[in-house]
């Protein structure tokens, strides 16, 4: 038996190489395996990677177009704060002018009044003084502010003798209210 022993140990250690090379092949089979799966994860990432760059990309230039907008509506904001300055200043000093306008149409309308004032003084002392001469001149009615035509069948009543108007004098014919 002494021979078949060394070939049962030839064969125990042929069977143990081999089921060393089935479980080295099955270790070879899985760790493929999960290669190929690590593979296909890693496309799938490498693809995503891929999309989010493009992504990335993407938002950059609505970035950028969006902070051209902003500097575009700054720019326009300016602008416009410009204008409503130049508006308001403007407004301003029409405010004034119409203001001063109406300062000046006051100060015209007290002057006037006054004038006109001065004018009811010196048509009532007219009048007093036409009345003091209808009275020296024995005339029939004293004058009472509203002239009254005579009637021309009257002709033995004397003329009363026509003032001129001059300078400073007031005209009766225009009212004053």
């Amino acid at each position: 038996m002494a021979p078949s022993a060394p070939r049962t140990r030839a064969a125990a250690a042929l069977r143990m190489k081999q089921i060393a090379l089935d479980n080295q092949g099955r270790t070879i089979r899985r760790l493929r395996a999960q290669l190929a799966i690590e593979r296909r994860g890693l496309a799938t990432t490498r693809k995503e990677l891929e999309d989010t760059q493009v992504a990335l990309e993407s938002s950059h230039k609505v970035i950028v177009g969006l902070t051209e907008i902003g500097f575009s509506m700054s720019k326009k904001i300016e602008k416009m704060k410009v204008k409503k300055q130049q508006a308001k200043a403007n407004h301003v000093e029409c405010h004034q002018k119409f203001q001063a306008r109406i300062q000046e149409a006051e100060d015209s309308m007290q002057a006037q009044h006054l004038i006109i004032e001065a004018l009811v003084e010196e048509k009532n002392s007219l009048l007093q003084t036409i009345q003091g001469l209808q009275e020296a001149n024995d005339a029939p009615a004293p004058f009472n502010d509203e002239w009254e035509e005579e009637p021309e069948e009257q002709p033995e009543e004397e003329e009363i003798e026509d003032i001129t108007l001059g300078e400073g004098e007031i005209d009766d014919e225009y009212e004053i209210f």
